[in-house]
C-alpha cells in the first residue's frame, strides 16, 4: 500500500477503546483529530510516546485538535496502560490490524535477524473533513507531538 499523504481521504475505523466503547473516525467530524499508532502499551518507546501526547493533550484541545492512539493491544492492556499513566485518551484496539493496514503501518519488520509483522510507529493528522493533513511514518517516539505542533502553529 502506498503511504497516505495530504489531501487523501484517511480510512475510517470503529474500534473499541480502553474502556471498550466504541470510537469511530466520523466521531470526530468537524474537529481535527491526531491519530498516532504504537506497537505496544507499557513498553519504554510507546509509554515516551503516550505520555508526551497526554501532557499536550490540553494543548491540541485548544487548537480544536482531539488525540487517539492505536495499537493492537486488547483493551484491558490498554486500560492498565492508561491507568498506570493517566494518559486520559483514547487508546483504541486493532487487535485485528485492519485499521493499520488501511493506513499502511501493520508491516514486516526485523529485529536480530528474525522478520516479523508488526506496527511501524507513525502519526497522523485528520482535519475536519476526514482529510489527511500529514502524515508522518517511522516516527520516533519523542517526534509525534512536535511534529503535529509544528505542522498545526504554522497553518492556524
Amino acid at each position: 500500500m502506498d503511504n497516505l499523504k495530504p489531501g487523501d481521504t484517511a480510512p475510517g475505523f470503529d474500534l473499541p477503546d480502553q474502556n471498550g466503547k466504541s470510537v469511530k473516525l466520523s466521531d470526530f467530524k468537524g474537529r481535527k483529530l491526531l491519530v498516532y499508532f504504537y506497537p505496544k502499551a507499557n513498553t519504554p518507546g510507546c509509554t515516551i510516546q503516550s505520555c508526551s501526547v497526554s501532557r499536550a493533550k490540553d494543548d491540541f484541545k485548544s487548537l480544536g485538535v482531539d488525540v487517539v492512539g492505536i495499537s493492537p493491544d486488547k483493551p484491558s492492556g490498554q486500560k492498565r496502560f492508561d491507568k498506570l499513566f493517566r494518559l486520559g485518551f483514547p487508546l483504541l484496539c486493532d487487535t485485528e490490524h485492519k485499521v493499520a493496514g488501511l493506513y499502511g503501518v501493520w508491516t514486516e519488520k526485523s529485529f536480530m535477524g528474525k522478520k516479523f509483522m508488526g506496527i511501524l510507529r507513525s502519526s497522523f493528522l485528520i482535519d475536519g473533513d476526514g482529510k489527511i493533513m500529514q502524515s508522518w511514518y517511522k516516527v520516533s517516539p519523542g517526534d509525534t507531538v512536535p511534529s503535529a505542533m509544528g505542522l498545526l502553529n504554522k497553518k492556524d
